[in-house]
């Protein structure tokens, strides 16, 4: 069975340093020491309990700030165009981002943390604790990123995915 339509409800709110997309790091290990917090919505702070164990998490959020979805696109790190499957464009058929960020700290329903390459007011859709015995793998491909890894400390939004 297809499903037609799924809705999710926002959860939360980054509060982020980066007031547009433009000029931000494209990945959390290039945006290493920056600082910013998850705002959880009072209702679901109780969902919060005991991720404070935790050195990091995997942030699911919306990219409520990209264009139409696009089936290809040129990825920041490349000139060539790609499939978007094969990229982390925000420009997809379901807006969805992942980010895993070190946790600073929790209180209440704010967590503090660190290495944030996601645009002040994204909408969160859910928060998952970092393992690395669950998230961690060997891997023996990146695709077309093995030649553009090089470059992920200097490469940023350039604004190519807006609206």
């Amino acid at each position: 069975m297809v499903m037609s339509e799924i809705r999710y409800k926002p959860i939360g709110v980054v509060h982020s340093p980066f007031k547009k997309p433009s000029g931000v790091p494209i990945q959390p290990t290039a945006a290493e020491g920056v600082k910013g917090s998850i705002e959880v919505f009072p209702e679901y702070a109780d969902g919060l309990k005991d991720l404070d164990g935790f050195s990091h998490i995997i942030l699911v959020y919306h990219f409520h700030l990209s264009k139409k979805p696009l089936l290809m696109v040129r990825p920041y790190m490349d000139e060539e165009l790609h499939g978007v499957f094969a990229t982390r464009a925000p420009s997809r058929p379901n807006p969805i981002g992942i980010s895993t960020l070190h946790l600073l700290r929790a209180e209440k329903n704010m967590l503090h943390v660190e290495d944030l390459d996601i645009v002040d007011g994204t909408p969160v859709l859910d928060i998952k604790p970092f393992v690395p015995e669950f998230d961690v793998r060997k891997t023996s491909g990146v695709g077309w990123l093995k030649k553009n890894l090089h470059k992920l400390s200097s490469v940023r939004d350039d604004g190519r995915f807006l609206e």
